[in-house]
């Protein structure tokens, strides 16, 4: 089970912020559904060549503050 659970409503203001910082992220590369949050950070940590644990921190840090615009 994923560290990290996401509500949709948070996932289009989230996956809006992350495109602004990554802007190599295509709408593809954000597709998402509840549940699938494991599958959602290994294809994250492939396209942004991170790790696991950075884009759970990344993620998390843009829940926290959801309706600011900086990730």
């Amino acid at each position: 089970m994923a560290e990290i659970t996401i509500d949709i409503k948070d996932w289009e203001k989230l996956s809006t912020k992350l495109k602004r910082k990554y802007n190599h992220l295509t709408d593809e590369d954000l597709v998402f559904e509840p549940g699938k949050e494991d599958q959602l950070i290994g294809h994250l940590a492939t396209r942004l060549h991170r790790n696991r644990d950075y884009v759970i921190f990344t993620l998390k840090k843009g829940l926290i503050n959801i309706d600011n615009n900086r990730l």
